[in-house]
């Protein structure tokens, strides 16, 4: 193969800008969502009091045998809603988008730990896209079930807690 060719791979979810459209996303940052960042109206068959839609991406290339990459995590303003607006499900929901986070750093960590195989390259880094993102909607649903969706108001408190000793635990992954 010619070394000079680059060599793109976006996977299904990998590249979160073909989901979203550019003006639809928040990228995660330390500053907090706010209401006005849910435009999708309720779903009428949901009982939830809001969604949060977000999405871990990574996209790659390959030049002359050098892995590069950039990792995203996004929120989706046009498929995310709240019907019950108050600031105490607002932090519940921006725990969901600060747990992203927390996995596109994980992403980042073990992309970059990577060591590169130009035979097997694209199936590797599926392989650890694969399991970050398993991981990831384990780690989302545990944190709905163990705050039973925020209505358990100390172990919410607990989970918030968790998660922004985490983020402080992981800056050093936070440049992407």
């Amino acid at each position: 193969m010619n070394s000079l060719k680059t060599i793109f791979a976006a996977f299904l979810l990998l590249s979160p800008c073909l989901l979203f459209a550019q003006d639809d996303v928040v990228k995660w940052s330390p500053k907090k969502l706010t209401w006005n960042d849910y435009l999708a109206k309720p779903a009428e068959t949901e009982d939830a009091a809001a969604i949060t839609s977000t999405a871990l991406g990574i996209e790659y290339h390959v030049k002359e045998n050098v892995l590069t990459y950039k990792i995203s995590c996004l929120f989706s303003k046009t498929k995310s809603w709240g019907r019950f607006k108050s600031d105490y499900i607002l932090s519940h929901e921006q725990g969901h988008f600060d747990i992203a986070e927390l996995f596109a750093r994980k992403l980042n960590q073990e992309t970059s730990e990577y060591k590169f195989n130009r035979n097997t390259f694209k199936t590797d880094l599926d392989a650890i896209y694969k399991s970050v993102v398993d991981e990831k909607e384990k780690y989302q649903q545990l944190y709905d079930d163990e705050t039973n969706y925020s209505r358990n108001k100390k172990k919410q408190e607990e989970w918030l807690k968790k998660i922004e000793d985490e983020l402080k635990e992981t800056k050093d992954w936070a440049d992407y």
